[in-house]
């Protein structure tokens, strides 16, 4: 369980850690796969969010996975890209958190082996995501501003 004061702390800090949706790059699961791999380029992104019509997060994309699909055992074909869509591709196995949900302790551990977890409301809709930087920024943030808020005694 995280410490009381640093919760206090680390929830005060402006902006927090939700990145919204409006400025997520994203595809949709229908949308061919050449679309999925345009997108992944020029946002230069490792993986993406993938909705579904209603905006709910049904999966996720990266650019490894689109290159998988073109590998043949001695060539790189594109035909795959313009074949396939995003559905047949992306990981629907993922993590994601509900807005409510601010335990901080569980976003940590969720970030340790995801670089982003989507976050969705009650009804399943994408919010935005949380992200390893905005964690990497405000433990930034801690180590500058504890000490001005807090007089830490070591214990005896």
């Amino acid at each position: 369980m995280f410490s009381p004061a640093l919760t206090k702390l680390i929830k005060d800090e402006p902006g927090h850690f939700l990145v919204p949706a409006s400025r997520i790059a994203f595809v949709e699961a229908d949308n061919p796969l050449y679309h999925a791999f345009l997108i992944l380029t020029k946002v230069k992104y490792a993986k993406i969010p993938v909705l579904d019509h209603d905006n709910r997060v049904v999966g996720l994309i990266s650019l490894a996975m689109i290159t998988n699909k073109m590998l043949t055992p001695d060539n790189i074909v594109i035909s795959p890209l313009s074949t396939l869509k995003v559905k047949d591709v992306m990981q629907t196995d993922f993590a994601t958190l509900e807005v409510e949900d601010d335990d901080l302790e569980t976003q940590l551990h969720l970030l340790v082996n995801n670089n982003f977890v989507p976050v969705v409301d009650r009804d399943g809709k994408f919010q935005g995501l949380i992200t390893r930087r905005e964690w990497i920024k405000t433990f930034n943030y801690l180590g500058h501003a504890i000490d001005g808020k807090y007089q830490l005694v070591p214990k005896q």
